[in-house]
């Protein structure tokens, strides 16, 4: 049995309904914090952990806007998720060979349901899950899911998943065209940029969102 919500949790609960209707993702906890009154982010996160505990919410502590309303608000929350397909894994560092990189039927793969902010609302966004640490200076890190859309012609400085046609592997870098050579560029001081011929490398999707797992 549910056990009765303090005021402070009643106006909570409410704020965070009313922003998810009107952005159609959840608030920040400095949102909450801001919208409420409320004198520090530790009194909010106190207050969430009891309307989590109580089932009004479920809450992933790693993502920023990870709150999700449960009970009557829940057919509302779930109607603005948008659902992306995890390919598998791409290396951020040494190349790594990557699955699905042609068409893919969302069956095929596990699956995600995301906020549709983090999409930035591209079409046919997709997920790789990052192995290594060459982007880290970019808030990349070992285990996030980038969020990419797929496109073959990026901007130069552009974060993309590309595909190395020599080795048949794939790199998280960033895109730079020099020439008739690409110059693929980790954010890491410690590690050094790949140059390869612009005729072996073709990019499979251009990054428009992060989930990080710390």
């Amino acid at each position: 049995m549910k056990r009765p919500l303090s005021k402070r949790q009643q106006e909570m609960l409410a704020y965070i309904k009313n922003f998810m209707q009107t952005n159609n993702y959840p608030p920040t906890v400095r949102d909450i914090q801001n919208g409420c009154q409320i004198s520090s982010t530790s009194v909010v996160d106190y207050n969430l952990q009891i309307l989590q505990r109580e089932g009004h919410l479920a809450r992933k502590r790693d993502v920023s806007r990870g709150l999700e309303l449960l009970g009557e608000a829940a057919s509302h929350s779930l109607r603005n998720l948008v659902n992306v397909p995890i390919l598998g894994n791409i290396a951020a560092g040494e190349p790594l060979a990557l699955q699905g990189t042609g068409p893919w039927n969302n069956e095929d793969f596990d699956n995600v349901d995301i906020p549709p902010f983090l999409t930035k609302n591209k079409e046919n966004v997709f997920g790789l899950r990052v192995k290594g640490e060459s982007m880290i200076d970019a808030l990349v890190g070992d285990g996030d899911l980038v969020l990419l859309e797929p496109i073959t012609k990026p901007n130069n400085g552009d974060m993309v998943a590309a595909w190395l046609e020599d080795r048949e592997e794939a790199t998280l870098k960033h895109f730079y065209l020099e020439g008739n050579k690409v110059r693929l560029v980790p954010a890491n001081s410690m590690m050094q940029p790949i140059t390869v011929s612009a005729s072996n490398v073709a990019v499979k999707g251009r990054v428009v969102g992060v989930m990080r797992t710390m």
